[in-house]
């Protein structure tokens, strides 16, 4: 709304002078009602680049690449659930068959990353089948095979109880100190050194 506002007369000049006050206007502003106008929030759909869509179907320099074994690919998966299977028939009682599947494992996958525990648990149902020598052979072969695996500690235990077992004690006392020195701190090296602290006081 618009209105005019004329001066007072008090305020006016004469006509004709240079001082004259001009005529004012005056804007009055309301507020408008209506909703303020609504935004387009769609996104197009960009389809993705061919390549990129190959590059996620096809396996990457990351993914576990397939084992060759006869010529033929197998799927890193399925070694392990052969490996699980292999060690669950030693704990259900089908221990020989166990070993054998142990032995055959790591014999054919010397890379996988649980080889060095297939001839591990292969050792201990050696053990359990009173084969000690069978056992020492093949932890031994562990521990020379995979220094820096993860059960080269818990194979120098048994190795060494092999050891005493086949009354080499001095065998035994040379590993259970190469477990002291190599491993501190370890659960391995606290047992070698409480069984050491045993073979000392035997006659």
């Amino acid at each position: 709304m618009v209105a005019r506002a004329r001066p007072a007369a008090a305020a006016t000049q004469k006509s004709g002078t240079s001082d004259a006050v001009p005529e004012l206007t005056v804007i009055k502003l309301r507020p408008r009602k209506e909703p303020a106008p609504s935004l387009s929030t769609a996104v197009a759909v960009v389809e993705p680049d061919r390549g990129e869509v190959q590059s996620i179907i096809e396996p990457t320099a990351d993914a576990p690449p397939a084992v060759d074994i006869g010529g033929e690919s197998v799927d890193p998966s399925l070694l392990d659930l052969e490996y699980e299977s292999a060690v669950s028939a030693l704990r259900t009682g089908n221990v020989a068959g166990g070993v054998e599947r142990l032995k055959r494992f790591a014999s054919e996958n010397p890379r996988h990353a649980r080889a060095d525990n297939a001839l591990y648990f292969a050792g201990v149902g050696l053990v359990g089948m009173e084969d000690v020598k069978g056992a020492a052979a093949l932890l031994e072969s562990l521990v020379a095979s995979y220094p820096a695996g993860d059960a080269v500690t818990e194979a120098l235990l048994r190795l060494a109880e092999c050891r005493v077992k086949l009354h080499q004690e001095s065998d035994a006392r040379a590993i259970y100190n190469k477990l002291v020195t190599a491993f501190p701190g370890t659960a391995a090296a606290s047992q070698a050194e409480q069984r050491l602290a045993t073979l000392s006081r035997s006659p």
